[in-house]
């Protein structure tokens, strides 16, 4: 799953600057699930008009097929993949599409038999370019339990994707802030399994830290803890609590919180401990991220975590005033 370099940069913006960046993936999520139930909508006009003469569960017919995306065959029947790993120790195709056949059928006869014994009459009615379709109580109970799984998914998945993706291009940010000369944070040296998945700051004998970013938020400050798990030197997080701050300390680990004001400036002091060259930064925040930031990150979909320093023997990727 990829996350818009326009995105990316807000959060960046709202994170240097100690704001809440939590709204900026809250909006990415709202957007790409109507995007989601408009064409999800247009498909089920499409299925039951075609299988309209169709005796049988057209919609079991039609977006339970094993030729489709085993992630939508999974949504459609109203599980995520991750149920089904956990249940059946595999996500292979066949058993996806073996697990979601069992679990709507399931599903179908739970609703039915509930139906059967309520009062109430729900019709979904959805009209498309003047052809509209009426789905019954049990169709539209299972369109709305798609829905809802798929909701599920994209929101576990961006939140996870912007943590991922927004980790390079702030520590590119913070280096650009503070004038960290380009050789000291080029990552395209690293090794290509690391290159994914780490940025590191070398020194002048070219030793690696690790950086750590962890967009944790205020409801789970203590998942930080990774720093330890992973050997790494440097983290970068929203927020961090006390206990951690205290354990970090104790265990010469660096550490920089942006939800405070001007956090972000505890950046040189983790530069100067590390002996790697830097200038205090005493510019306009917002004004020179707009300078910095369109070097870093286009305003397209991010295929990559790792933003590309142009070639060129630059010393700087942006020599602020």
């Amino acid at each position: 799953m990829t996350i818009t370099g326009i995105v990316v940069k807000n959060i960046i913006r709202k994170l240097l600057a100690g704001d809440d960046y939590r709204s900026e993936v809250v909006a990415l999520i709202n957007a790409k699930f109507l995007e989601y139930v408009i064409d999800f909508f247009e498909r089920v006009v499409s299925a039951k008009l075609k299988n309209i003469e169709v005796t049988g569960d057209w919609y079991e017919k039609e977006f339970l097929a094993s030729s489709l995306e085993k992630e939508d065959i999974a949504h459609h029947a109203g599980l995520n993949m991750k149920t089904i790993n956990n249940a059946y120790k595999s996500t292979k195709k066949e058993i996806v599409v073996e697990a979601s056949l069992e679990h709507y059928h399931t599903l179908y006869e739970a609703i039915s038999n509930l139906t059967e014994q309520s009062d109430v009459n729900v019709t979904l009615t959805i009209k498309f370019r003047d052809v509209s379709v009426d789905l019954n109580i049990n169709e539209s109970l299972i369109v709305i339990n798609t829905l809802a799984v798929k909701r599920a998914a994209l929101r576990g998945g961006l939140w996870s994707t912007a943590g991922k993706q927004v980790e390079k291009p702030l520590m590119m940010t913070l280096c650009a802030l503070f004038q960290v000369p380009i050789k000291y944070y080029d990552q395209q040296k690293l090794p290509e399994s690391a290159r994914e998945s780490d940025f590191f700051l070398f020194d002048d004998a070219r030793i690696g830290y690790r950086c750590e970013v962890k967009l944790s938020g205020k409801g789970n400050p203590e998942s930080a803890d990774s720093i330890f798990a992973r050997s790494g030197k440097i983290l970068v997080a929203d927020t961090i609590s006390p206990t951690m701050k205290q354990e970090m300390d104790n265990n010469n680990i660096l550490w920089v919180e942006l939800r405070t004001q001007n956090g972000y400036k505890r950046f040189e002091e983790v530069l100067n401990e590390l002996s790697i060259p830097c200038q205090p930064f005493r510019g306009k925040l917002q004004e020179d991220l707009e300078r910095i930031l369109p070097i870093i990150l286009s305003d397209d979909i991010q295929t990559s975590v790792t933003p590309i320093i142009k070639e060129g023997n630059a010393e700087f990727l942006i020599k602020l005033d």
